[in-house]
């Protein structure tokens, strides 16, 4: 597929195969949505991660089957584009950086893959590849084609701002950790991370393990936004909580957003994303120990729902604030997708990617962050944000952004 113009932007849809590591003998395919500019220099890569369900196509795995043994055309890796629910690419075009959306056929079961559960680091594994490959390959599921990948480059440096919402938004957390951390924690946790890229061929391509890449060829994480991180302890695997003790040492821009009214965040993740109790494990808490020096900061959307900050509306997302799933904010008109939340999270993406000079990471200190003049955070401790219409819950201490 070449790709389609929109303004100054192109889309390309990009296919490929992943082997987690040498020894591991399960393969994940996976689809990623970009945006990046026409004249194939951005600045920098917002990596999302999806969130709970990305499709609803019941036929996909047969579709899958016959495709590949009748034809040599992708069929569409579950029913909807992953950048469907997300599209907040109207924040990149300022700083003239690319935004991608991830997913892929998770081995959270063999007979629903287009669902996640959460507790899995696969899927932060997987959009830390993904971020790597379209610095080197460029937007082009042709990397053995080194002419054809070449005209597909748009990346004018490896710095990428891991992101997502709800499973997405933990899953984001494992991948902004960085290269190193990845293959440590992963060497120490069974989930083993120094992945290959095949194609879909009979006689399949492949690439060099990540570990041999360039240094400027892998993804350099200088921030992470997540929206509603949700979290669930697995027996499968070893869930987020090493990363997110990992990120507590780690200078990069770290921000959460929690709703007041979600439920799925606050109460049904294990662990809860926050919790004012300071005696109560919380993701946050985790990321961020009493007394430390962590760059992680929270902010809460006054009547913010688990899916307020959906672009298109997902009936099964939406499930999650009903009445029947959800107690808090009773006979309050919490968000729904499409919506003021929606258009607050753009928002936010644009005020987060300008903290950040041209092809460079963030360049100041946790106090610069925390409190400079042209930090993102000062835009958002406010009760109502600039240029958006939601008014945010102010914490103890009367500020509406909490940092250790």
């Amino acid at each position: 597929m070449e790709p389609i113009l929109i303004n100054d932007y192109c889309f390309k849809r990009v296919y490929y195969w992943m082997q987690y590591a040498p020894q591991d003998l399960f393969f994940t395919e996976i689809a990623i949505d970009v945006y990046y500019p026409q004249d194939r220099q951005a600045n920098g890569l917002v990596m999302f991660n999806h969130g709970f369900m990305i499709g609803t196509d019941l036929l996909y795995l047969p579709k899958r089957l016959l495709a590949s043994l009748f034809s040599n055309t992708h069929p569409p890796l579950f029913d909807n584009y992953p950048s469907f629910y997300y599209n907040y690419t109207s924040a990149i075009i300022e700083q003239n950086w690319a935004m991608a959306f991830v997913t892929s056929t998770h081995r959270q079961t063999e007979f629903t893959p287009t669902t996640d559960f959460g507790g899995n680091p696969r899927v932060g594994q997987e959009a830390f590849l993904a971020a790597s490959y379209l610095i080197r390959f460029g937007a082009s599921s042709s990397f053995y084609n080194k002419s054809r990948s070449d005209q597909f480059q748009f990346m004018n440096s490896n710095n990428v701002i891991f992101a997502g919402h709800s499973v997405g938004g933990a899953h984001a957390q494992v991948a902004a950790t960085g290269f190193d951390n990845l293959t440590a924690i992963g060497e120490e946790t069974n989930q083993r991370f120094d992945p290959i890229v095949y194609d879909r061929m009979a006689f399949p391509s492949f690439t060099d393990k990540l570990s041999t890449w360039g240094e400027e060829e892998r993804a350099k994480p200088v921030g992470l936004v997540q929206l509603s991180p949700v979290d669930m302890k697995n027996p499968l695997f070893c869930g987020m909580e090493p990363y997110r003790k990992k990120l507590a040492s780690i200078p990069i821009p770290n921000l959460m957003i929690i709703g007041q009214c979600d439920c799925a965040c606050l109460d049904a993740s294990q662990p809860p994303a926050w919790s004012s109790d300071s005696s109560v494990v919380s993701e946050y808490s985790q990321m961020a120990p009493a007394e430390s020096s962590s760059w992680a900061v929270v902010a809460n959307v006054e009547k913010g729902s688990h899916c307020g900050y959906l672009t298109a509306p997902n009936p099964l997302c939406s499930a999650a604030d009903s009445s029947s799933s959800c107690k808090r904010c009773p006979n309050t008109d919490k968000y729904k997708p499409v919506g003021l939340e929606s258009d607050f999270t753009a928002e936010l993406f644009k005020r987060f990617i300008g903290t950040y000079p041209a092809n460079s990471g963030f360049t100041g200190t946790r106090e610069t962050w925390l409190e400079g003049d042209n930090s993102c955070l000062k835009w958002l401790n406010n009760k109502n944000p600039a240029d958006t219409a939601i008014n945010l819950v102010p914490f103890s201490g009367g500020q509406y952004v909490y940092h250790v």
